[in-house]
């Protein structure tokens, strides 16, 4: 059985819409409820900060402190974590604009926000998340390599480099009489990131297959096919160096070609997930808004088991909305794999009553104008 991971105390000063609030919890779920633009969201998005990236929503951290504020924000968080207790601070604390947050773990700065991985692994599933299947390939790339990031903490510091890599390219390009050396060398970097990167999604899409393929078919949550497609399609059997030199002899070959594009055109980056809906042996993106929203909390809650069963420890799950289009025995299903899975998670919805299926399981909040209050079902 994992350990398991959460949060006693979380306190905010001047994020999004709260001014301060101070919060103590128990190791049980936590359900918020209250009307639409309370601030509910809110909340998880600044659970969301106790992992690495910008949070749920993807946010600039400009946008983040609270309206008004000369300040920056700032997050602290007491948590029974995969190390231990920890006590976690993050945010800008007044920085400038445009820089980095800070973390500081037990009152000490940390060197790099992924230390946050090594305390606790935090998912997450959105409204937003709801034209997954249907939306722009990026938009399934960014998916797959936050699960892949709940599992190699280095992997998102390769896109990074990737990232940059390409663009220094992409300018070389442009210019006329580009040195062929200096163009060799970030062509070597490429293909070392990008192979590394596209073999840690291929490797994370297979432990999670193998997972869906084990886990018991009783039609609550439909069970999902995944691939990969758009770079080196049918490659994967050969070696790393094999595949390096592949995909650096292309980007040799294709400079005309890019530099005509004013863009890479090969990589990682164009890679695309592709998703079934196993049973019905569809594309996720044909099946009815119903199926697609069971098929990407099916593939949700898999991920969470992979994380609980390769860490040890249960990740902290932040479900947002995750009531609103499940009926009732959906909703207790879904209740009860969520428990099982031995974390705690953060649940919101407008109507506690959606809820009552988790009985004592769950800590009742009533979130109002940027103030939480205790209560639950059968509370006024």
């Amino acid at each position: 059985m994992p350990q398991k991971v959460s949060l006693s105390r979380l306190k905010l000063g001047d994020f999004r819409n709260y001014a301060a609030l101070s919060l103590d919890l128990d190791a049980r779920h936590v359900v918020l409820t209250g009307e639409n633009g309370a601030g509910k969201t809110n909340l998880m998005e600044a659970v969301s900060f106790l992992s690495p990236g910008r949070g749920l929503r993807r946010a600039a951290y400009a946008d983040v402190p609270r309206v008004g504020t000369a300040a920056g924000f700032s997050i602290f968080a007491a948590i029974e974590g995969m190390q231990g207790d920890v006590e976690i601070g993050t945010g800008t604390f007044g920085t400038e604009e445009g820089q980095a947050r800070r973390l500081r773990l037990n009152g000490t700065n940390a060197k790099a926000i992924d230390e946050l991985l090594d305390h606790l692994r935090v998912l997450w599933l959105t409204p937003a998340m709801d034209g997954l299947f249907t939306g722009a390939s990026g938009d399934r790339r960014r998916f797959l390599d936050r699960l892949v990031l709940s599992l190699d903490p280095d992997h998102g510091r390769r896109a990074t480099d990737f990232e940059r890599a390409m663009r220094s390219r992409n300018k070389l390009l442009s210019e006329p009489g580009a040195d062929p050396v200096w163009l060799t060398g970030l062509e070597r970097q490429l293909a070392e990131l990008g192979i590394a990167m596209a073999l840690a999604r291929n490797e994370m899409l297979g432990l999670l297959a193998a997972l869906i393929d084990r886990s018991p078919d009783d039609g609550t949550f439909p069970k999902a096919d995944l691939a990969l497609s758009g770079f080196l399609d049918g490659e994967w059997h050969r070696p790393a160096f094999d595949l390096e030199e592949e995909y650096l002899e292309r980007l040799r070959t294709g400079r005309w070609r890019d530099g005509a594009a004013g863009r890479t055109l090969e990589g990682p980056h164009r890679s695309d997930l592709l998703i079934r809906h196993r049973a019905k042996d569809i594309e996720a993106e044909r099946c009815s808004t119903g199926e697609q929203k069971a098929l990407l909390v099916g593939l949700v809650l898999a991920h969470a088991r992979l994380v609980a069963d390769l860490t040890g420890h249960a990740p902290v799950l932040l479900l947002d909305e995750i009531a609103a289009h499940l009926d009732a025995g959906r909703r207790a299903a879904l209740f009860d794999i969520v428990d099982d899975l031995g974390g705690q998670a953060f649940m919101t919805g407008t109507d506690r009553a959606m809820f009552s299926a988790l009985g004592d399981r769950a800590q009742f909040l009533t979130v109002a104008d940027g103030q939480v209050f205790e209560g639950g079902p059968g509370h006024g």
